[in-house]
């Protein structure tokens, strides 16, 4: 059985060798070269489909070079983490020692989930040491900017909410997806928005990986939201568009685990979002904005502003299990968190329209739902709410329930036998933690003013 320890011992060094940037039919194709000394080879690449967009930056300018490379170094964690070597080599680059410590906390941040699921303990310091020359320099900015925006779509509530608040600017804003699935498809034409601006891109998993795993070695969660965003950034460069809109909410800058710094959501959380604003400042040199809209409010908050917005109810997927076959497979605990934080704002009949069934009332759920409402600690790795917006969602869902004189499903029953009503009212909230230009402002104060309308009291 490999061991995290014996891995370390008998692979001691992983290595970043290179990376390209082609032009080939559909559009531009990024290639990575890795390696596992005494291992194996990784090769995966990246295709961006630029053949209906309005290109005017060089796709291998200076500035684009330094994205990719810095795309590399994200990419590179999914291969790294098959045997975690204690040396990390970077043979096609260089990095000065701030950037050697900001990619470090992004690795070691991004890997939480992944230690602790695997039992690993180590540190930030002693995790992997970066080893490359320090004399890194920052390129001329080379930027010719369109007035566009990127959104990237995930298919799921959150980037239909920022598209419908951003109706005004939808002749501005061109989708970006990662490996295109329908609802993501559907919810650009839900928008309005043509399919000629949505930005596909394809991203491919070498085979050697997953050959690996199949060997046992290492493998879990890894930072995607960081790749999404130095791929998005790629992309934002060859259109010329200074704003990338992001869908994250408040919630995810809460921990997984109760009392612990995991967080599956990680590179979602506003210490990452900060974090990516600095290193595009510092080290690429772009005025291009990364910022989400939705992190002035909660997963609660998104609920019921799309509940608002039937035109996306039978689109929208979250269900990473069922993502394939683009249906909800209403066994895991993302099933159960959408349904269980729009019950308050839609009624049964229509969630049932959604999601063929009540999932509140599906005692085989019962494991993931103890995670949600706490009466767990470890909550569902997955992109949910707080733990504080299920319980909140939970009481006004039930108190429907009884207003209408109707039993409580089987897992509503369950929390409110264990748990008195919560404190505060997530609906009232306000995160002032935010980066949402000053020009962007107008659209989460009309959000705003919706969710608090009355408070549902």
């Amino acid at each position: 059985m490999h061991t995290f320890d014996s891995l370390r011992r008998t692979y001691p060094v992983f290595a970043y060798d290179s990376y390209s940037i082609t032009c080939v039919p559909e559009g531009v194709r990024l290639s990575f070269d890795f390696s596992i000394d005494g291992l194996c080879a990784f090769h995966p690449q990246t295709i961006i489909y630029t053949n209906d967009l309005p290109v005017c930056n060089a796709f291998d300018a200076p500035a684009a070079q330094a994205i990719v490379y810095a795309l590399g170094l994200v990419e590179a964690v999914s291969y790294y983490k098959a045997a975690c070597p204690p040396v990390f080599e970077v043979r096609c680059g260089n990095l000065t020692g701030a950037q050697k410590r900001w990619w470090k906390k992004l690795w070691y941040n991004g890997l939480g989930e992944f230690f602790f699921r695997n039992g690993i303990e180590t540190s930030e310091a002693d995790f992997t040491q970066i080893r490359c020359p320090e004399n890194y320099r920052t390129p001329e900015c080379d930027f010719r900017a369109s007035g566009a925006h990127i959104v990237p779509i995930g298919g799921g509530k959150d980037s239909a909410v920022t598209l419908s608040l951003l109706q005004k600017e939808i002749d501005h804003i061109y989708g970006f997806t990662v490996n295109d699935q329908p609802a993501r498809t559907d919810t650009a034409k839900a928008a309005g928005l043509p399919l000629t601006r949505v930005i596909r891109t394809r991203r491919t998993i070498d085979p050697e990986l997953l050959r690996l795993n199949r060997e046992g070695f290492l493998n879990g969660h890894t930072p995607f939201s960081a790749i999404v965003a130095f791929l998005s950034l790629y992309c934002a460069y060859l259109i010329g568009a200074e704003n990338i809109v992001l869908s994250n909410e408040s919630s995810a800058n809460e921990s997984t685990v109760a009392g612990s710094d995991v967080n599956h959501q990680y590179s979602k959380s506003y210490t990452f979002e900060r974090d990516f604003t600095d290193y595009v400042r510092d080290y690429i040199g772009l005025p291009t904005r990364y910022f989400s809209l939705l992190r002035p409010f909660n997963e609660m908050q998104i609920a019921r502003q799309f509940a608002a917005l039937p035109q996306y109810h039978a689109v929208f997927r979250s269900c990473n299990a069922g993502s394939k076959q683009n249906i909800w497979c209403g066994k895991c605990a993302k099933c159960l968190f959408v349904y269980s934080i729009l019950s308050p704002f839609l009624s049964e009949e229509a969630l049932r329209g959604i999601f063929g069934e009540n999932l509140l009332d599906k005692a085989s759920l019962q494991a993931d739902f103890d995670g949600l409402c706490g009466i767990a600690d470890v909550k569902p790795f997955e992109c949910i709410g707080t733990v504080h917006e299920v319980q909140c969602a939970l009481c006004r869902t039930a108190a429907q329930y009884t207003a209408q004189g109707k039993p409580l499903p089987v897992l509503l029953q369950r929390f409110m036998d264990t748990h008195p009503s919560p404190a505060g009212d997530p609906l009232t909230a306000f995160n002032d933690e935010h980066n949402v230009p000053q020009a962007f402002i107008p659209y989460i104060e009309e959000m705003a003013r919706y969710v608090r309308s009355d408070s549902l009291s």
